[in-house]
């Protein structure tokens, strides 16, 4: 399922929500080095992947740094990492993607769930909500995957901390949705709640079926990232959210 957009007005322009989006990527197109247009991230190179995205496994190890060897392996433990550079990877990380395909499906999530959710809080409080709910989606990955030395990389656990926030403060929303059905699509208006319900409980599927190092070892979809995040987004956001949109149901009425 893709979301196309939704049927709640902002009140204010999202400005924070459009810059998270212009640095994404310029961070794609521009500093992160390529051998190719690959749309799924084979033409990117791999040592900058090492790089910016991070390593549970260095975090869980502190001083132990990890490289990836011509052969493709990865080794950990023979150099001495810089504290400081991999204590800022949880934040690289949040603006590294794996392709265009990654980078597109993110920024599509982020725009059209993050300019209301930006609308309910204000920028300031917005930035701040968007980087925790990154290091709380990095923090649950570590926890089922801390011994993992594959990089985690994207914006994917920050965007669903904004989906869980977007689900409490509007649960009755309407999201026009792009369905697939094998080798057919339709094209469906679905509550919010349902939206974001099933792709909760799909992210909750798919950790419990695919152990941590499997996917951290063999690539894949960090999907208690997407856990964590949406978690921290549905118990956090009345911290951050001081409004809502006139428009979510008749007159302006406070978060809660």
């Amino acid at each position: 399922m893709f979301p196309l957009r939704d049927n709640i007005p902002t009140d204010r322009f999202p400005v924070v929500t459009l810059i998270l989006i212009v640095l994404n990527c310029i961070a794609y197109v521009f500093l992160q080095p390529k051998t190719g247009i690959d749309f799924n991230g084979g033409g990117l190179n791999q040592q900058d992947l090492m790089h910016y995205g991070f390593i549970p496994y260095e975090i869980t190890h502190p001083g132990q740094h990890c490289e990836l060897l011509s052969s493709g392996q990865v080794e950990c433990g023979k150099g001495v990492a810089d504290p400081i550079a991999t204590w800022l990877t949880p934040f690289t990380a949040m603006f590294t993607h794996a392709g265009l395909l990654h980078l597109g499906g993110n920024m599509l999530f982020l725009w059209i769930f993050g300019n209301n959710v930006e609308d309910s809080m204000g920028p300031v409080r917005f930035v701040i909500f968007y980087l925790l709910a990154g290091l709380a989606a990095s923090g649950l990955q570590i926890l089922f995957g801390p011994d993992s030395v594959t990089p985690n990389l994207g914006a994917s656990g920050a965007i669903a901390g904004v989906l869980g926030g977007y689900l409490v403060l509007y649960p009755r929303a309407k999201v026009v949705t792009l369905v697939f059905l094998i080798f057919l699509f339709t094209i469906l208006e679905l509550p919010a709640l349902a939206f974001l319900g099933i792709w909760f409980v799909q992210q909750l599927l798919f950790g419990a079926l695919t152990s941590a190092n499997t996917v951290a070892n063999g690539g894949g979809v960090a999907y208690w990232a997407h856990v964590g995040g949406f978690a921290f987004g549905l118990l956090l956001i009345k911290v951050f959210a001081t409004r809502r949109s006139s428009a979510a149901d008749g007159p302006r009425s406070p978060v809660y």
